[in-house]
């Protein structure tokens, strides 16, 4: 028996990173996992992966959002789970002092706008479950300043976080649980792409995580798992830091 049978869980970001890795566990565990992404031709593979189905879905478009959540219940006859995790953190988002408003504006609607959408949209199927599980990205730059200034990133995800408390709170008496997941820097691809192009910058994040080195997805997949299982079943409105020590240092040795 797997953490998951007969759940259905809806993915954003499915494609790439701890989207495809969580997807991977899920199913594992005997989920059935819709792969939600921009990403068609990767979305495609990762669902093909593991016996799901993609949809496609601009997680900043409300329509597109609403659309994703309807066809997974038309194939699957309800959801239990949401895992929003697609967002970006691209290049020109930076320093206060550099960043336009059309970059802090592009980030806002991909990692912060997003999640208002998908749990706008998706829990009027968690409460017609019955209850269920809402996990949203966060980041350790939500709870703590960040070694390299991405100031709409990391005011996107301190939204997600505070977010997060006030739905858990508000649906908690209704069996939905939602809670914060706050991964520190984690080997994927958007990160190996943000660092290649600045080796100083990588090294400056790095020397802040006591364990010495980045995460890998699989390990952010396993504490998504706990918290959509019922393992975790008396834990909403937390912040569930995954970050290698990263918030809890103040110096850390060399």
């Amino acid at each position: 028996m797997g953490r998951l049978d007969n759940k259905v869980a809806v993915i954003t970001g499915a494609a790439s990173g701890i989207g495809r890795a969580t997807a991977r566990r899920f199913a594992a565990e005997g989920a059935r996992v819709v792969v939600a992404d921009f990403a068609e031709k990767e979305g495609i593979e990762a669902a093909t992966e593991i016996g799901g189905t993609y949809v496609s879905v601009d997680v900043a478009n409300e329509a597109s959002v609403e659309a994703l959540y309807k066809t997974t219940e038309d194939i699957y006859g309800g959801i239990d789970i949401l895992f929003n995790n697609a967002g970006i953190s691209p290049a020109d988002d930076d320093s206060i002092l550099t960043t336009g408003l059309d970059a802090w504006r592009r980030v806002q609607e991909v990692n912060l706008t997003s999640v208002y959408l998908c749990c706008r949209y998706g829990i009027p199927h968690l409460q017609k479950r019955g209850g269920g599980s809402i996990i949203n990205t966060a980041s350790f730059v939500a709870v703590m300043g960040s070694a390299t200034s991405q100031i709409s990133y990391t005011a996107s995800k301190g939204g997600v976080l505070s977010m997060s408390r006030e739905l858990g709170v508000q649906f908690a008496r209704e069996g939905i649980r939602v809670n914060a997941l706050c991964p520190g820097p984690v080997n994927t691809p958007l990160l190996q792409e943000l660092f290649a192009k600045d080796p100083e910058r990588a090294a400056r994040r790095l020397v802040h995580v006591p364990m010495g080195r980045f995460a890998e997805p699989e390990e952010i997949a396993s504490a998504v798992l706990f918290l959509a299982s019922d393992d975790s079943s008396f834990m909403t409105a937390s912040t569930f830091l995954v970050d290698g020590g990263l918030a809890g240092a103040y110096v850390t040795p060399l």
